[in-house]
């Protein structure tokens, strides 16, 4: 190497200017209940567009649960739904990034995919997944000792890091699976460069999307889906909840989306109905209706008008 050349590997980003850009005010003990916040390097566009929307979409069948899998859970989902919203209470809880609920959830799907049958301790298998995943997605990581808390001690700490192990094993280490979340801002820059939307809106749809999504991780009937068809509906669903476009507009955007995703435009509006029933279904039950006024309604309601979306508290 040249002596004359210096070579700087310091990273330039500082927490403070980070603060300051973000509209961070308040203490640093108050921004995070795990320390500091995580620094992050700006949007790239180099690394985004449609070359690597391809190369998402020929990875994402790689990482699908097997179809023998997804029969048995549709057939009775609740244990995994319970295992679901636990891991997105403990997520939220310990204000994980939202890469690692999606990113867990895939994991755990994987792994009893390959073995049809829950461990002796289903929610030591749901921590390990949220350890494995916050250690791939975030520099400052969810603890052993918060998850064994978050689970009231059910599982010891020795338990947790040997589920660690089984669980990387029976993956072989591949873990990096692609989410909804890993297509959501593509899209997103998409739409943005293709000037059908503003800023402000684009990210008041990346926190409504990132939201439905979840809601599709949690929900069994969304199952055998590719990653990219529940993002795209996830958008397309937070685009006409929002109400800002015209129906026009909504149209051209929901095209586009069935063309980024490769997919029919019935297929990604049938997937946005079913997005927005869930939420529906998910509202209702927040209220404590009767379980005979429920059951009626949720059998006569159709999904076709768009839940708005300003009117829920994310």
């Amino acid at each position: 190497m040249d002596q004359g050349v210096s070579v700087s590997l310091w990273c330039e980003e500082a927490e403070e200017n980070q603060n300051q850009e973000l509209g961070h005010s308040e203490p640093q003990s108050q921004s995070n209940t795990r320390g500091s916040p995580q620094l992050r390097a700006a949007w790239d566009p180099s690394v985004s567009g449609h070359r690597v929307i391809q190369r998402l979409l020929h990875v994402e069948e790689r990482y699908m649960p097997s179809m023998l899998y997804i029969t048995l859970i549709q057939r009775d989902p609740q244990r995994r739904e319970e295992l679901a919203k636990w891991a997105l209470e403990v997520c939220c809880d310990c204000g994980c990034d939202e890469a690692v609920f999606p990113l867990s959830v895939s994991l755990m799907d994987r792994y009893l995919s390959a073995y049809l049958s829950l461990p002796v301790s289903p929610y030591c298998l749901a921590a390990g997944c949220i350890l494995i995943a916050s250690k791939l997605t975030e520099c400052d990581t969810v603890t052993a000792d918060t998850l064994c808390a978050a689970a009231e001690f059910s599982f010891q700490l020795s338990d947790l890091r040997e589920m660690e192990r089984v669980i990387l094993a029976a993956l072989r280490w591949d873990t990096a699976a692609v989410t909804p979340q890993d297509f959501l801002p593509h899209f997103l820059a998409s739409m943005g460069e293709r000037g059908e939307s503003e800023q402000e809106l684009l990210s008041t749809l990346r926190r409504h999307s990132d939201t439905l999504a979840a809601l599709c991780v949690c929900d069994a009937r969304f199952l055998g889906a590719p990653p990219s068809l529940v993002a795209a509906a996830s958008l397309n669903c937070a685009l006409r909840g929002l109400g800002s476009k015209g129906s026009i507009q909504v149209a051209v955007m929901s095209d586009m989306l069935a063309e980024l995703c490769q997919t029919d435009p019935a297929v990604l509006q049938c997937y946005s109905e079913m997005i927005e029933f869930a939420l529906r279904q998910r509202l209702r039950s927040g209220l404590q209706q009767g379980p005979t006024e429920k059951d009626e309604e949720v059998e006569n309601e159709r999904p076709g008008t768009p839940t708005d979306m300003r009117e829920i508290d994310f």
